[in-house]
């Protein structure tokens, strides 16, 4: 079946998405007038093919198989993207899955999520980072990546769809589900396994490979898929004393910014301007809030924006006590009054000194914990203006904030090392040349951003997908620092469910 491509007005292609089969959507703010561009299905006669003809399925149903007495079996650590997508396809392969997640399921992982919004302490074992579906189901739900050439992403998407996922994801140029829809779909995933004849054990945390790959080595090796996300510092520690061989790996760490998203709104979709209200109005609600994306280069390094979240919420997604660390996330309708973003600084392995390599998490947890003592305990964030940052002088008092716990005036300036606060300062400035009015006191900057990826990575044979070190480990997505998001972890739990099933 063949495509054609469509550039439409924000109405029009609003139009063309309620008749038309669309394969493809991405919104063009490049130019003045805001334009959507579409790819739709059409027939041989070239004419878009109608949004519910039943004679053009979307895609292959996944078929999974009853695994209660079947001769191969898997242990998985980790509930995340990675660990719930090999679960899957191992049981589309017939091969039964055993799940260990330190955390808690969606439902009990709410009650100490609202807990820690509350700023009434937090759960070091069921947070924003740990818990059933990954730091992901609680933090945004983008389905993202730059990722093309490690496998089938349209196949990540049409699992989703297929567990309730919205039509969009199949086509959005930046797909996004949403932090009060994820858990639900996470939920479905999980029946699914149970009533296949999976095994998913919450609240448990491994405290030893060799041990978990004993206990289910009855006959013949079992394998183990390590999909444990890129926050688990503890579990790094064990494996490094069990004699997985870990190496640093570059990473990034800076600050969380927000603005007013009608700001964000003005600059990037109006370039400025402000268009009279029912015009502008009229586009937000048939395009949704404006995002961005931002790149510079300073002193050799990259300084970028990260997991951008319109009409969205700063989240306390720190996993150890005496720590602080935000994150981002939005709600499926994206309808805050708030735009926020990590804003972060390129760290290379060659920037932290010494040989260890568990020398990254070791300048992670310094810089949280500077975070945690410039805030308030237990959770109260530190936050600075963003023009006083750059120009280097204490704000007085700070905007309104979506940061439920709450923020408190801080000199970030003098406080982050010289290595991410010039290069922000910096960064901040050349971001503003390109968009005028970006760089303003209305925005603040909430500390610490230091969970963007994994500072380590645990090297893999390329075609075995096995640990070089350790045989029958498959470590796999954030935490084993081969995947940057939901979509590419997912993925990359795949891969590793596929190299098993061909043993």
């Amino acid at each position: 079946m063949e495509t054609k491509q469509y550039i439409l007005s924000p109405k029009e292609a609003h139009d063309a998405e309620q008749q038309w089969r669309v394969v493809k959507r991405s919104v063009d703010a490049r130019q003045r007038a805001l334009k959507v561009h579409l790819t739709v299905l059409v027939d041989e006669k070239g004419q878009p093919i109608a949004k519910d003809d039943v004679r053009f399925t979307r895609y292959e149903v996944p078929v999974f198989q009853d695994v209660h007495n079947a001769q191969r079996s898997v242990v998985i650590i980790g509930c995340g993207p990675a660990g719930l997508f090999a679960a899957l396809t191992l049981l589309e392969h017939g091969i039964k899955p055993i799940i260990y997640e330190r955390g808690k399921g969606v439902s009990e992982r709410k009650k100490d999520i609202a807990l820690l919004n509350r700023n009434e302490g937090l759960n070091p074992e069921s947070n924003y980072c740990f818990g059933e579906g990954g730091a992901g189901t609680f933090s945004d739900g983008k389905l993202f990546s730059r990722s093309k050439k490690r496998g089938n992403m349209q196949r990540v998407m049409e699992l989703f769809h297929y567990f309730g996922a919205p039509d969009t994801v199949l086509y959005e140029a930046h797909a996004h589900i949403g932090s009060d829809k994820l858990p639900t779909i996470i939920k479905r995933m999980r029946e699914c396994i149970l009533a296949h004849g999976g095994e998913i054990h919450f609240g448990t945390k491994i405290e030893s490979i060799k041990a978990v790959s004993r206990q289910h080595s009855a006959f013949r090796q079992t394998p183990v898929i390590l999909a444990i996300g890129h926050s688990a510092h503890d579990t790094y520690r064990m494996l490094a004393a069990e004699g997985v061989t870990l190496e640093t790996k570059g990473f990034a760490m800076g600050v969380r910014i927000e603005h007013p998203q009608e700001l964000i709104n003005r600059l990037f979709y109006f370039k400025g301007r402000n268009p009279g209200k029912p015009e502008y109005r009229n586009t937000i609600d048939l395009i949704g809030n404006a995002s961005y994306s931002l790149v510079t280069q300073v002193d050799e390094r990259g300084v970028y924006s990260f997991c951008m979240c319109p009409g969205g919420h700063i989240v306390p997604a720190g996993s150890e006590v005496e720590t602080c660390v935000v994150n981002g996330m939005s709600a499926s309708h994206r309808n805050s009054p708030y735009a926020n973003s990590g804003m972060v600084v390129q760290i290379n392995p060659e920037d932290i000194p010494g040989t260890d390599p568990l020398r990254g998490l070791a300048y992670q947890e310094t810089i949280e914990r500077l975070a945690f003592v410039h805030g308030q305990t237990p959770n109260i964030a530190p936050a600075q203006r963003m023009r006083d940052f750059v120009e280097g002088r204490a704000s007085k008092d700070l905007p309104a904030c979506s940061y439920l716990p709450g923020i408190v005036p801080s000199r970030l300036d003098e406080w982050l090392p010289a290595f991410i606060g010039k290069r922000l300062q910096q960064g901040f400035r050349d971001f503003d040349r390109k968009y005028p009015g970006f760089l303003t006191n209305e925005a603040v900057i909430v500390g610490v951003e230091s969970r963007s990826s994994s500072a380590i990575r645990i090297p893999r044979d390329p075609e075995t997908l096995q640990s070089v070190s350790t045989p029958f480990l498959y470590p796999c997505g954030e935490g084993a620092g081969y995947a940057g998001g939901i979509t590419s972890s997912a993925l990359d739990g795949i891969n590793a469910a596929l190299a098993i099933s061909r043993l």
